[in-house]
């Protein structure tokens, strides 16, 4: 199954590492630092040229990460993912 993350891309489930909000995240410094080392290495991939809402983290076919910077809220992302709703069933 594949997980679309706004405009033309789209990514395979089994290659999502995490997906994560950028307001929430970026208060720590770790995670603002390796967002910068990803833009450095050309590891960011910018999905939509609106405000970001979130950061998608996936494996690469190197055995490296890309992550995907994307307008669509976390929410949104795991409701299409089906993550929500297996929540509900525990």
């Amino acid at each position: 199954m594949y997980l679309h993350l706004g405009q033309d891309s789209i990514v395979a489930f089994d290659e999502i590492i995490g997906i994560f909000d950028l307001d929430t995240s970026t208060v720590s410094k770790a995670t603002r630092d390796y967002l910068k080392r990803a833009e450095r290495e050309g590891r960011v991939v910018t999905v939509s040229a609106e405000l970001p809402k979130s950061f998608i983290v996936c494996k690469s076919g190197g055995g490296g990460t890309v992550v995907y910077v994307s307008q669509i809220s976390t929410a949104t992302l795991l409701k299409r993912a089906g993550f929500i709703g297996s929540l509900s069933n525990i």
